[in-house]
């Protein structure tokens, strides 16, 4: 049976290793992100309080609304009142806004950055724009939406920490054998790497073939010297298992 690293925060793993599972792989799960809040809760409240004076919203992660949930509740903000529309930067994000009791209204067809301030980029001329995100991520929504002529307002709503025992179950998992590693964001490639590094290992890993999510993870990838060698399409873990399922066929 081959072996396949889930590198996904703990409570998100359960998708993609079942999705392994039910093809023949055995799971090996060894969390390198962990979501905790941000350094400091002023902003994020801050927009918060004042979410009814913004003309759209964007979430660019089922994170990004799982963290604005928690904080409104703490906050008294019920944001099922919220109505004005928002952007999803892919599926799975749009399914969690909309159960959060969002007004979905965009989703782009490449569930990239790119893509998504592409959507918008026609229609936010001078409207206010909401954009809650990790605290360390690229700039091309905001970069762009801005050169499109929207007032954009950001928000860090939570954190992509490394989990402390990381380390020590990726060394475990690499004695045992890995014939593939599943990467789902850039920020687990890098967390990835510096779990390895942390443990004493070189990275890449030999012999392990990476599996790319997306676009921008694969560019990740290679600038950390590793090619993938097969990249979801489309950008999304049924995406990623069938990738994977063909690589290791």
């Amino acid at each position: 049976m081959k072996r396949v690293l889930v590198t996904r925060a703990a409570h998100q793993a359960g998708k993609l290793s079942d999705g392994l599972r039910a093809r023949g792989f055995e799971a090996v799960e060894v969390p390198v992100l962990e979501i905790q809040p941000p350094a400091s809760f002023a902003a994020l409240d801050a927009v918060l309080r004042q979410i009814d004076t913004y003309d759209w919203l964007i979430v660019t992660s089922a994170n990004t609304v799982r963290a604005l949930v928690e904080r409104a509740s703490v906050l008294g903000i019920d944001l099922q009142k919220v109505k004005q529309p928002t952007a999803a930067v892919g599926e799975a994000t749009a399914k969690a806004a909309r159960k959060a009791g969002f007004n979905v209204a965009v989703v782009p067809e490449s569930y990239v950055a790119e893509s998504l301030a592409a959507s918008l980029a026609g229609r936010v001329a001078k409207k206010k724009i909401l954009l809650a995100r990790a605290e360390i991520t690229r700039d091309v929504i905001p970069d762009m939406l801005r050169a499109s002529g929207a007032v954009v307002v950001e928000a860090e709503a939570y954190r992509n920490a490394i989990p402390a025992a990381a380390s020590g179950q990726l060394r475990r998992a690499l004695d045992k054998g890995i014939d593939a590693a599943t990467f789902t964001s850039s920020s687990s490639v890098t967390h990835l790497a510096a779990a390895a590094t942390a443990a004493g290992l070189d990275f890449p890993f030999t012999g392990v073939k990476a599996v790319s999510i997306g676009p921008i993870t694969s560019q990740t990838l290679r600038e950390s010297g590793w090619a993938p060698a097969a990249e979801a399409m489309p950008s999304d873990i049924p995406g990623l298992i069938d990738a994977l399922t063909r690589l290791l066929a």
